[in-house]
């Protein structure tokens, strides 16, 4: 008669937290704002969608530097082109050799398109000269005239980097390398805007990861669309 009693009680609680509770979240999941806050809301901004409507963040920071022919190579030079950006060193014995694979991979895809370029600044100027850059990029196996090596001030370079399109790149002498830097690459539209995919919450995922398969992936995809633009 207890257990029966007990039973009924139990029963009467789910009950009551069914009619004020179940609604509430149903209205939650409707807003989106079921998933909110610490590791789950990290996890959700690493997943990105494109459908075929990419993000405009504002226009890529002006510059203008040497490229592995000695010649000046700016923003201007790129102006109708699409164009994907990154900041690297020809001595990174770390994340450059895995970013060099991806930009070869992107340069395979686009080859040809005139349309089409690839911008790879150093961030180690002083031992990457015009002619280290040439020899690194002969030594990739570099095809298209519109991949330029970039060299030039290291202040201005930091700068561009790290306040211009706020991609991090900074010495450390406690590193292999001396120096430490985003894996990201930036893609510029036509109009010298920079482009990117939404997460699942609508926000801006503004750089693609350059060290893995779906980042390249993606950016693969989305240069297609801006060229059709």
């Amino acid at each position: 008669m207890f257990k029966n009693k007990s039973y009924i009680g139990i029963s009467f609680i789910i009950l009551i937290f069914g009619i004020y509770a179940v609604p509430k979240i149903v209205d939650r999941v409707k807003n989106g704002d079921i998933v909110k806050g610490n590791r789950l809301d990290n996890v959700g901004l690493k997943t990105s969608k494109s459908d075929g409507k990419l993000m405009k963040i504002g226009p890529a920071p002006k510059f203008e530097l040497t490229n592995q022919d000695n010649a000046k190579v700016s923003n201007d030079t790129y102006k109708g082109k699409v164009y994907v950006l990154e900041f690297f060193f020809t001595t990174c014995p770390s994340i450059c050799p895995k970013m060099n694979l991806s930009m070869l991979e992107i340069e395979k895809t686009f080859f040809g398109n005139p349309n089409f370029g690839i911008v790879s600044i150093t961030i180690d100027p002083k031992h990457d000269t015009p002619q280290v850059l040439k020899e690194h990029a002969k030594l990739l196996g570099v095809k298209s005239s519109t991949w330029n090596f970039l060299t030039g001030d290291k202040n201005t370079i930091m700068e561009l980097s790290n306040k211009g399109f706020n991609l991090y790149a900074g010495e450390n002498e406690k590193v292999s390398g001396g120096f430490e830097h985003s894996g990201l690459f930036a893609l510029i539209d036509k109009e010298g805007n920079i482009r990117c995919r939404k997460d699942e919450f609508g926000n801006p995922n503004i750089y693609y990861d350059g060290l893995d398969k779906k980042g390249v992936r993606d950016i693969q995809e989305d240069i297609k669309v801006l060229l059709e633009e």
